[in-house]
């Protein structure tokens, strides 16, 4: 008898009674609830880092279609402007020999600016597919914008457009001169193109905590939207006469420099191309 009652002792003593059973319930809910936190934590940085790398692959394999499409253009580029400069030196011959014939000085005069339209586009294709390595120095960005809107005053006269340089010359930016006048000379007839009746040329450049941005707008017509997501790609272009390779050299100068380049449409009409220059540009290879 004494025995059996020890047993039910020691029985009770291991069944929990109602409060303990509440609390051992409660941690195990709370462990539950942590473990489910946890899972869909990880499961959201798991998507979030495949939608990163899906993003990484489409970047690499684009930055490879473009390698292997620069160095096409590269070749193509060199053995036209080869074959350009015998063509050249005679039809500079044939220019001389039918100066008094209107009718065939007209005729070679039309091959003429053929020749230099092709020019054009062989100058963009080595813009596009070079890849020279930026070289550093602190400069003006408002004095390379007056600079070139100078230089193009008559053809804004001549097409009625009126030209607003904002851009303080105290405004100092770390980038290659040559590369960044390029870029602003590209951005700035493209502005002129869309407007061919007339209208009105802004550059603005200011400074922001992370970089200095330079907008070239107009009021032309803008971008279509079916356009925006494709406007850097080589080779694309919602002109009759264009090459596509205007803006892809734009892009390509901006990420030399570490930087980006953005297009979107003015609220009041027309469009606006704001290149993003990093104020600490990036480590170039030794």
């Amino acid at each position: 008898m004494s025995d059996m009652l020890t047993q039910e002792r020691e029985s009770a003593a291991i069944i929990p009674d109602a409060a303990d059973l509440q609390i051992i319930l409660a941690a195990w809910n709370e462990a539950t609830d942590r473990l489910q936190r946890t899972h869909e934590a990880l499961q959201a940085e798991v998507r979030r880092l495949s939608d990163e790398l899906e993003v990484k692959n489409r970047e690499l394999a684009r930055r490879n279609r473009l390698a292997d499409l620069g160095q096409m253009a590269s070749h193509v580029a060199h053995e036209v402007r080869n074959g350009l400069v015998p063509l050249k030196l005679y039809l500079s011959l044939l220019k001389r020999r039918v100066r008094d014939d209107a009718g065939s000085s007209e005729i070679v005069g039309n091959v003429e600016s053929g020749f230099s339209a092709l020019e054009v586009i062989v100058s963009d294709l080595l813009n596009f597919s070079a890849h020279r390595e930026p070289k550093f120095q602190l400069l003006s960005p408002g004095a390379i914008a007056h600079d070139l809107c100078q230089s193009l005053q008559p053809q804004f006269a001549a097409q009625g457009i009126e030209a607003d340089v904002d851009a303080p010359l105290e405004l100092r930016a770390t980038a290659d001169a040559d590369m960044l006048r390029r870029a602003l000379l590209n951005l700035i007839l493209n502005a002129v193109d869309a407007m061919p009746q007339g209208g009105q040329l802004s550059v603005t450049a200011r400074t922001t905590p992370l970089a200095v941005e330079i907008e070239v707008a107009d009021n032309g017509p803008g971008l279509p939207e079916s356009a925006l997501a494709r406007l850097f790609e080589p080779f694309f272009t919602t002109k009759s006469n264009g090459t596509g390779l205007g803006l892809a050299i734009v892009e390509r100068i901006a990420e030399a420099h570490g930087g980006h380049i953005i297009a979107a449409n003015c609220p009041t009409g027309g469009a606006a191309f704001t290149l993003c220059l990093p104020h600490q540009p990036p480590e170039q290879e030794t």
